[in-house]
Parts: C-alpha cells; structure tokens; sequence
C-alpha cells in the first residue's frame, strides 16, 4: 500500500495510533490576543470546531474575523489521545487539523460564521485541501449544540446548490457533534502572526455561500 494511499483513508478507532494520557506541550497565551490559550467559553458566547485544511491559514481567517473573540489550533475527528502533530501527518490518528472557535453571537451570527467557514476554502476536495494530500486536511465542521448542527447541515445544502451552478463537484465536508479537542504545539498556534510570510495552502473557491444575514438578537 503506497503512503499516499494510506493517507487518504481513514484509520479505523481499532488500528490508530495509542497516543498518550498526558496532553502535549503548547503554549499558555495567545499570541494575537494575549489571552488564556486554553479559555473557557465566556458566558453568551459559542463554540464550534473546523478543519479547513493546513490550520495555520484557517486560524489566521478567524482570527480576523469580527465577533470571533478567541481561535486555537488543534486536532479533532480522529481516535488517538493526545496526538502530536507528526503523529496527525502519519495518517495513523483519524484527526484532522482543526481550529477552535469561540463567537460571540451578539457582534457575529452563527450563519456569518459558517459563512466565512465555507467560502473560506475548497469543500470539495475529499481528504486534501490543494496540494496538501492527506486526511488530516480534510474539510469538516464540528458542532457543540444541536442549533449548531442543524444550521451547517442548512448551509451546506445552500452552498452545493451554489457550487452545483458553478460546476464544482460534491461537497465533502463531515458534519459531527464535537469531540475532544487536542491542542497543537506552540509553534503552530497563531503561526502566521509569528511568521507574516509563511506557508498558506488553503484557497476557496470563489463561489459566494448565499447565508449570512447579520446579527440577530
């Protein structure tokens, strides 16, 4: 079985890697914001989880993103405690690379934040994301509420229809309840503050997600 092979499947819970009781080190702040890495939800604010591909360019997106009030870069989906990255890169794990988002639903709606989440790469691409080959890049939105779940299944049902006219293909995105949630490495969290020019390997599609309609009370 080649490597690439190997990679564009995913493991089975049985066959991943064991991983480890102890969570990795990462860092204790963050670097754009200087707050708690690991913070806890603020009370009315909202949680969801993505993986968009290579998560030092979806953090940056969020980061950005009016309303977002926090982002880390992690890994979820997958089978193993505690992964370190170049365990995640084996293919062996079932994780992708994610990023946690906490919202404040007040200053961004939920469909603005799934909005920017959609437009915000290609969809389509399976277990890659461009040239970046591999389960770990694989598209995929993680929900913490049963609103959240609902709301992403209605988006992605618009934005097919939208890609559809477009003539891009099926979108492959897994829509799941959230999991655990395990850290990156300090290196790579807010990496594209830290390094202004480094690699970006995600890109949309340029196909406009038709949702979106503001703040809400």
């Amino acid at each position: 079985m080649s490597d690439l092979f190997r990679k564009s499947q995913l493991v089975s819970a049985d066959k991943a890697l064991p991983g480890r009781e102890t969570p990795i080190a990462t860092a204790d702040t963050h670097y754009v914001t200087g707050r708690e890495l690991k913070a806890e939800i603020p009370e009315g604010m909202a949680e969801i989880v993505f993986g968009m591909g290579c998560f030092w360019g979806v953090e940056r997106i969020f980061w950005q993103t009016p309303g977002v009030w926090h982002t880390a870069a992690g890994y979820a989906g997958g089978a193993t405690p505690n992964p370190t990255y170049e365990e995640v890169c084996s293919g062996a794990t079932g994780h992708a690379e994610v990023v946690r988002v906490i919202y404040d639903p007040s200053l961004i709606a939920l469909e603005d934040v799934l909005k920017t989440f959609w437009e915000g790469h290609d969809p389509t691409q399976g277990m890659r994301q461009g040239n970046d080959l591999g389960t770990q890049y694989r598209s995929a939105i993680y929900t913490t509420t049963k609103a959240q779940a609902e709301a992403a299944r209605a988006s992605l049902t618009r934005y097919q229809a939208e890609l559809d006219a477009a003539g891009h293909g099926a979108i492959t995105t897994e829509i799941a309840p959230a999991g655990p949630f395990y850290y990156a490495e300090d290196y790579h969290q807010q990496y594209l503050a830290k390094n202004p020019g480094g690699y970006c390997g995600i890109g949309g599609t340029g196909v406009v997600c038709p949702i979106g309609v503001g703040v809400t009370a």
